[in-house]
């Protein structure tokens, strides 16, 4: 168990990656709504740019993960998958999904195992250029190291594996009322982590997030400078509600704001906004046995003590305000950048997206948040394209990089980078560039995230309270032709963790790998991969390191 368990550490070292921030701010129009469907111009084509592709698959391979640091130790297991990758753009609607089954026959020491991995984005019209209904869902593999809060992806035979679900739907409106915009959206969402009992260094139960259900509500109407008035002016409110089960933690976040965009040139324009919030953090305590310490349930987390008082993590209300620019050049060129008060302390968040051409994108965001790990989820989903195109680990199967599309990326690399269920505070920055020429594509990611853990004074969670993990990571991914039968793709990675948690410490994590295809027939495609990973972690006393090579057939439909 524990060769098996370095083993998969060494196997892909996933990334804690910042989310895109839903930030309230001036939206013209013709611009893209923030709420969550800028792919809805996308996707109202016309008949003539109706397209559908579904592309069904099933797949047998042969795969060895051999363990070359600190023991020597060689797993060997046959794969057997079925999938499918499907999109449709349409004119009043639109989808992209891969998703993915395979079981995994172990020899030896290999276990056996399943798994369901996949993401999928898409929209319906309702009521045409006015309401449409959008839903998003994601299903992942992953494995937790102690204390449970960095998250590896990797093997998928493992003892302390464990599966995430995720998925949201909700309507979204965009409408004119007397040369009013008038933009809003609601959001339900669930998220799920099925894992095995987990114990964490000193034999305490590991803090594994298990479920949560959120609400998310938007509303704004607002006039453009030089409409009723040489400003324009805008009034809204926004609800957000993430009730986690562990310990019976929630998080409430409801304001109400007016904002004022002054043009200062035709592309450039300063924006303000003032506003109410009230946030609260609250959780109940794990139940108590006779001695004092927490009752553990049989499904290894922390019971909550019901009849408890509800306790409180975090709570600000008062005033909000932020100032900043707003600079939109052309319609492939925008930038927003915001200082202001938020969370009883300084906040800066915004955005830069430049798209020189139908070919290649660019991003950069900075984002300031409270939520749980359930809410992140349903954020990143909410902010996928509905035309995109993912790229898999050749090994595992697992999602990895950047989803791209016409219209930029969403990054994933480290989507999962923690299962703590503690609510947090989420701050860093991201950026991503794609570019395809030809047939080839590349895709690059980076950034920094600092999540800043909330638990309630009096109870378990109390000793989380303002330990941050940090993070930095940068990702590469390149999938091209090599002549008309065959192609490729590399994706590569290096992270640095440092936890403040006790007994996890500091992480560096390196990986590569490379894989190539022949199509033997107008369906039968040979695969052979090979990838190389590496750990550094305070965790274990020598370094990790391991290699894998699959040799496999794919029959597509």
């Amino acid at each position: 168990m524990k060769t098996r368990l370095i083993v998969s550490l060494a196997a892909g070292c996933a990334l804690i990656a910042p989310l895109p921030l839903m930030a309230q701010s001036y939206q013209g129009r013709g611009s893209q709504d923030q709420t969550g469907s800028s792919e809805e111009t996308e996707g109202r084509a016309g008949p003539s740019g109706r397209r559908l592709s579904v592309e069904p698959y099933i797949e047998a391979s042969q795969i060895l993960t051999a363990q070359l640091s600190p023991f020597d130790d060689v797993l060997t297991y046959t794969q057997v998958a079925a999938g499918v990758d499907a999109s449709y753009i349409g004119r009043n609607n639109g989808a992209s999904v891969s998703l993915r089954y395979e079981h995994n026959f172990g020899y030896g020491d290999a276990s056996d195992s399943d798994t369901i991995s996949g993401i999928a984005r898409g929209y319906t019209t309702l009521v045409p250029q006015v309401l449409t209904l959008e839903a998003g869902a994601l299903a992942s593999r992953t494995t937790v190291t102690s204390g449970g809060s960095n998250v590896f992806a990797g093997q998928n035979n493992l003892d302390n594996s464990t599966q995430t679900y995720s998925a949201y739907i909700g309507p979204n409106l965009s409408t004119e009322i007397d040369r009013v915009d008038v933009t809003g959206n609601y959001r339900l969402g669930y998220t799920r982590v099925d894992a095995p009992d987990f114990v964490a260094a000193g034999g305490t139960p590991a803090d594994v997030f298990d479920e949560s259900v959120t609400h998310s509500a938007q509303l704004r109407a607002g006039t453009q400078p030089g409409e009723y008035l040489p400003v324009g002016i805008g009034v809204g409110g926004g609800y957000f509600r993430e009730d986690v089960d562990n310990l019976d933690q929630r998080v409430v976040d409801s304001y109400l704001r007016g904002d004022v965009t002054v043009p200062i040139t035709p592309s450039l324009a300063v924006v303000a906004g003032v506003g109410y919030e009230d946030v609260e953090v609250s959780s109940r305590d794990a139940l108590r046995d006779a001695t004092g310490n927490p009752v553990v349930g049989p499904d290894g987390r922390l019971v909550t003590d019901e009849s408890g008082p509800r306790r409180i993590a975090f709570e600000a209300s008062g005033l909000i305000w932020d100032v900043g620019v707003l600079w939109r050049p052309s319609q492939r060129t925008s930038l927003q950048a915001v200082y202001g008060r938020r969370y009883d302390s300084d906040t800066y968040y915004g955005n830069f997206s430049w798209q020189p051409s139908r070919t290649s994108s660019l991003g950069v965001n900075v984002y300031d948040t409270i939520t749980g790990f359930g809410g992140r989820l349903n954020n990143t989903l909410a902010a996928l394209p509905t035309d995109f195109e993912v790229v898999r680990d050749p090994i595992s199967g697992a999602i990895i990089g950047c989803v791209n599309s016409v219209s930029g990326a969403s990054c994933l690399d480290g989507l999962l980078g923690s299962v703590r269920s503690s609510v947090f505070r989420s701050r860093g920055v991201s950026a991503y560039y794609s570019r395809q020429v030809g047939r080839t594509t590349a895709g690059i990611s980076a950034g920094y995230d600092r999540r800043t853990y909330l638990g309630a004074p009096g109870t378990v969670l109390e000793a989380s309270d303002g330990v941050s993990d940090e993070s930095l990571y940068i990702a590469g991914t390149v999938t091209g032709p090599l002549g008309r039968d065959a192609g490729y793709t590399i994706a590569t990675y290096a992270s640095h963790i440092d936890s403040g948690f006790v007994g996890v410490g500091d992480a560096l994590a390196l990986g590569s790998s490379a894989a190539y295809n022949r199509n033997f027939t107008r369906n039968l495609t040979g695969r052979v991969a090979v990838a190389v990973n590496y750990l550094d972690s305070e965790v274990s006393a020598e370094d990790l390191k391991s290699a894998s090579a699959l040799v496999g057939l794919r029959y597509g439909f």
